[in-house]
């Protein structure tokens, strides 16, 4: 079974890699670039054990991906009873998802795309 659609949006997202698009479209300059090629055709030529560490990769990225913005919930709190914020979270659980998605391109063996280049990714809410 191959990667879905949505799985490979997710994967590209996650390696730091902008939108795929309509690749007839004439448009499409990223399918210029070695990297691009490359990560298209490791999407989709996995074996069904590769196949499978990307998936667990997926569902743990996407986890961690959620609870960044969730972080944010309890920056009105700086302290309450004994219970103190981690002032850092917020940055902490980013770079900890940006360690991962680095670490599927590693696994995908591909360079980290322009967005996880420029340090990390770019959060937009």
């Amino acid at each position: 079974m191959n990667l879905t659609d949505m799985e490979k949006t997710d994967i590209r997202r996650f390696c730091g890699y902008p939108i795929h698009g309509q690749v007839n479209d004439g448009f499409g300059e990223w399918g210029y670039y070695q990297t691009f090629g490359l990560l298209e055709y490791r999407l989709t030529n996995m074996t069904g054990p590769e196949l499978a560490v990307a998936r667990r990769y997926l569902s743990s990225l996407l986890v961690m991906e959620n609870a960044v913005p969730r972080a944010g919930d309890s920056l009105d709190t700086d302290q309450a009873a004994v219970w103190t914020r981690n002032k850092n979270e917020p940055r902490d659980r980013a770079r900890l998802f940006d360690d991962w998605c680095r670490r599927l391109c590693g696994f995908l063996g591909v360079p980290p795309g322009p967005a996880l280049s420029a340090g990390g990714i770019a959060w937009i809410v």
